[in-house]
């Protein structure tokens, strides 16, 4: 995983920090270190992480004059020699320098909407500016698909927003549904991804159901 958001939300949701001096995705898009250097363990065995630092905030005027701009992250993506079976980019919620390299290194999108009207506004928006990036930078940027969050299945909102979401974007939503549940919220304070706070909580059991929806999908697609 590389976290490409300054917030670094995805790094202490790992249970990490970026001690100083270390290599995080700030030196990376920068330039002067390789990804693989950036490589951190986590306690879940095979996922590893690139951090963030708050550094990251300034990245974008640094480079806002220096050559392929937009591709930096891609560069770095690429150079790396991995044996990884995916990459997965954390975004800041704006488009835009990180959010751009990250869409223009990335294949496809997992989009997770929460449950509510405001989030259903904006993903009409990111699917306009995904049609935008595939213009300009990634022709061949695709959505991997939507994942519906934070359902609550007392609130009649959320079960109109997952139909209003279904109607428009078809097969593209997973069946599985991530419900809201407070073990999950805990779990960050914890510096702890959820599967390893609580794995039997309502939370974890939904998202490894969503994990083998993804493979199960990819499988088909490939047959």
């Amino acid at each position: 995983m590389i976290d490409a958001d300054p917030q670094g939300n995805a790094t202490t949701g790992l249970g990490l920090t970026a001690a100083a001096g270390s290599v995080s995705t700030y030196e990376v898009i920068e330039g002067s270190k390789p990804l693989h250097e950036a490589h951190r363990y986590t306690e879940i065995p095979g996922l590893d992480l690139v951090p963030s630092t708050v550094d990251l905030m300034g990245a974008e005027i640094e480079l806002v004059d220096s050559e392929r701009r937009e591709y930096r992250l891609l560069d770095a993506v690429q150079a790396a020699p991995t044996d990884h079976d995916y990459i997965l980019i954390d975004c800041p919620p704006a488009l835009g320098f990180l959010t751009l390299n990250a869409l223009t290194a990335s294949q496809t999108v997992l989009i997770p909407l929460q449950c509510e009207f405001f989030a259903l506004q904006g993903l009409t928006q990111l699917v306009r500016t995904l049609q935008r990036v595939r213009r300009v930078f990634n022709p061949s940027l695709g959505i991997e698909g939507v994942v519906l969050t934070m359902y609550d299945k007392r609130n009649k909102l959320s079960a109109q927003v997952a139909e209003d979401v279904r109607n428009c974007m078809g097969s593209k939503v997973y069946e599985t549904i991530i419900p809201r549940n407070v073990r999950m919220s805990e779990a960050p304070s914890h510096g702890k991804p959820a599967l390893i706070y609580d794995r039997h909580c309502a939370g974890s059991t939904a998202y490894m159901a969503l994990a083998r929806e993804v493979l199960r999908r990819e499988t088909l697609a490939a047959a």
